[in-house]
């Protein structure tokens, strides 16, 4: 009998539930997310402010999109999934196409035509109580010009007196156009069936839904301003998400497939992560939200620190977000181009005490604007990941455990000294550890034992999570 089989069965003689049986049966495994079929990418398009977020949320069935009664809170293209009358499809959002903007708002306009060129039909909405526009108009010669099926909506139309004005918009010359209400979904199912028939007559030439299997998903996070959306380009190798010195212009995550290292990966753009989402409102309390959702979605987050400048109380709760998401966590130093002799100083010294807790994530100094190192990220993805799905056998497990507690005890408390009976590895992704004992386990001997673990099986750039279950001895 090994060492582990005589620990398990001395365990027989203390009081266990079922929930300890269950655990000591087996290890909960992680099961393969199913791929999808999709037939093709719907744009939504349209000048700022007509609904096209509203109508991504209806179709799609759920606030993921952000809106806000302000035109201009859609920046970049953000493509999401959808299903309608068993046909799965990618929705794209974009910002309002504007004709001679400058700025941030050409920036946006520009993600609004690479949206089109991209995807195989699109939608044009229109505010129907405004009706058409000059702006609507040279929206209607981008979309012919680019050659992709278009389904008209006419939105705002939320009773029978504004269909009236949804039939003047014939005059665009773009068919008939659908009397639609985003915010209520009066017309959305009519408008749906045009255009999942205008994708199946476009025979699928855009971007497709799915990734492949074992694509990793990689969140790049941080406080707003720190490089994140220009990472996400210099990865992507296009100017695939908006880019401005405004601090904030990311709202909506922004998802990307790309070949690094030979290998597909999917990056998502996030937007900045507020000191406290308590206190942020409209756009950005719920693009601090999607931001959060959008960790939970990944198995690894990039944390972008501003290496030109002290690191912050929001730095820190960051890195608290991903630890506390149970995601794998790679800290990249950006910006580091502007970083001087002096600054490079006093960084050091911030980092061993501000980012002290978080010392087993491995940190890569990169400049997003210049490329410089960028190329390292894909190696620190590809530790912390493998430590992430990392799994140590039972025996292996007690046996390194019953060394580290033989020449390092648990403190004698009250004249009773705490025993480890069993250990086992609950889970993987991230690695979760349960450890039966006869008393309670202090919290520096916990993080001792997890020092221990990170130390000897190699868990760079992954939580550990070790819980302790107190068992007693089944009375006579």
């Amino acid at each position: 009998m090994s060492e582990a089989e005589a620990l398990r069965s001395a365990l027989a003689a203390y009081d266990l539930d079922e929930a300890d049986l269950a655990l000591l049966d087996g290890a909960e495994g992680t099961p393969a997310e199913p791929g999808e079929t999709s037939i093709g990418t719907l744009a939504i398009v349209g000048r700022p402010n007509v609904g096209k977020s509203t109508l991504v949320n209806r179709v799609i069935g759920r606030r993921q999109a952000v809106v806000q009664d302000t035109p201009g809170v859609t920046r970049d293209r953000v493509s999401y999934p959808a299903e309608w009358a068993g046909r799965q499809f990618a929705v794209v959002d974009t910002g309002g196409w504007e004709i001679d903007v400058a700025g941030i708002h050409a920036a946006v306009a520009e993600q609004a035509e690479l949206a089109i060129s991209l995807a195989d039909a699109a939608v044009l909405v229109v505010d129907t109580t405004v009706g058409a526009t000059d702006t609507d108009q040279g929206m209607v010669e981008l979309l012919r010009r680019s050659g992709k099926p278009v389904v008209l909506a006419a939105n705002k139309v939320d009773d029978q007196r504004g269909e009236a004005d949804a039939a003047a918009l014939w005059n665009l010359g773009l068919g008939e156009p659908f009397p639609v209400s985003a915010l209520h979904g009066r017309g959305v199912g009519d408008l749906l069936d045009a255009a999942v028939a205008a994708l199946e007559a476009a025979a699928g030439g855009g971007e497709k839904l799915t990734d492949a299997p074992g694509v990793r998903r990689v969140a790049l996070v941080g406080r707003p301003n720190v490089g994140k959306s220009s990472l996400l380009n210099r990865l992507a190798g296009a100017e695939r998400a908006v880019v401005d010195p405004l601090a904030g212009t990311t709202r909506d995550p922004v998802d990307e497939l790309v070949q690094l290292d030979g290998r597909p990966w999917r990056l998502v753009d996030t937007a900045g992560i507020r000191r406290h989402v308590a206190r942020t409102s409209g756009a950005d309390f719920y693009a601090s939200l999607r931001t959060q959702a959008a960790l939970e979605r990944a198995e690894v987050a990039v944390a972008l620190i501003d290496a030109g400048q002290p690191i912050s109380e929001q730095d820190v709760r960051i890195l608290q977000l991903v630890e506390e998401s149970g995601r794998a966590l790679v800290v990249a130093l950006n910006k580091w181009d502007l970083v001087d002799e002096d600054r490079r100083y006093y960084l050091e010294r911030e980092v061993e005490k501000d980012l002290a807790p978080w010392a087993w994530a491995p940190r890569v100094n990169i400049s997003a604007l210049t490329g410089r190192r960028v190329d390292r990220l894909v190696g620190a993805l590809d530790t912390v990941l493998a430590a992430w799905d990392r799994r140590i056998p039972t025996g292996q497990l007690n046996s390194f455990l019953g060394e580290v507690v033989a020449a390092t005890p648990h403190p004698v408390r009250s004249g009773k000294q705490p025993r480890i009976l069993f250990a086992t590895q609950a889970a993987s992704r991230p690695p979760r550890f349960v450890l039966f004992a006869s008393g309670f386990l202090e919290a520096p001997y916990r993080r001792f034992l997890e020092r221990c673990l990170r130390e000897n099986f190699d868990f760079t750039g992954t939580p550990l999570q070790l819980s302790v279950r107190v068992r007693e001895k089944r009375k006579r």
